[in-house]
């Protein structure tokens, strides 16, 4: 199971006084050292935390794959192709959310998105589309080549009522059931924390994760190396006992 780590948080708070501190680059260089397969930020069209030169800064810094997450808004597209990050994650964007709050409309999409798939597949950046654990889009998603999605956990993460969490699990586990049918590589992300991932981890079709504010929250106590060491060794065991149980 491997652990993207999302940095915006760290450029969230270095924006609040339009410093150079804390510096997303070197908390992403702490995320790898405590094992973190790959580092993740958002590229947002009004440049709330992360800015271009930290992406371009990220690109050079990391030994691990820089993912990043960003929108189908054509300047975002642009400098996303002149960065040449190794994997881009679509997600929808709307100005007024205080972060992702869904998952994109593929289906509603397709003939849009068709063409940017083609741009990043050409200049060698692999695509992951950000997807509801919903069939259609996962359909969608296969028909105009993407390779991986990422679910988008919310639903789950946020359920509170009796039965829903149930729910939401049920309806991820037959999302990456009908993703790897379709051959598509399977990530989940958005709202998980160290107290929720063990259902997700035990869905044996996930491969990977994609975990941030938790991880940021912790590690105002205990520091960030410890925060992922803590993610990265409760990711490794709850696989492990998942695949023994099975």
């Amino acid at each position: 199971m491997r652990l993207g780590v999302n940095i915006d948080h760290v450029a969230t708070l270095r924006q609040q006084r339009r410093g150079t501190f804390p510096d997303p680059v070197e908390a992403a260089r702490i995320c790898e050292r405590a094992g973190a397969s790959s580092i993740v930020c958002h590229l947002r069209e009004d440049r709330r935390h992360i800015q271009d030169d930290d992406v371009h800064r990220l690109k050079h810094a990391m030994r691990v794959p820089l993912n990043l997450e960003m929108s189908i808004a054509d300047e975002i597209v642009r400098a996303a192709l002149s960065i040449k990050p190794d994997q881009v994650t679509l997600v929808p964007e709307r100005r007024q959310e205080l972060t992702t709050e869904g998952g994109l409309d593929v289906v509603r999409l397709v003939r849009r998105l068709r063409p940017i798939l083609g741009r990043f597949r050409e200049a060698g950046v692999e695509v992951s589309l950000f997807v509801d654990p919903e069939k259609d889009q996962l359909a969608a998603s296969r028909e105009i080549g993407a390779r991986i999605v990422e679910l988008h956990t919310g639903r789950y993460a946020e359920a509170r009522r009796v039965g829903a969490s149930e729910r939401e699990l049920s309806a991820l586990l037959r999302a990456a059931e009908k993703a790897v049918s379709l051959g598509l590589v399977v990530a989940a992300g958005h709202g998980l924390d160290y107290d929720n991932i063990d259902a997700v981890v035990a869905i044996p079709q996930i491969e990977e994760v994609n975990i941030g504010f938790s991880i940021m929250s912790r590690a105002v106590f205990v520091g960030l190396e410890r925060a992922v060491e803590e993610m990265v060794a409760r990711l490794a065991k709850r696989r492990t006992h998942a695949i023994a149980a099975a």
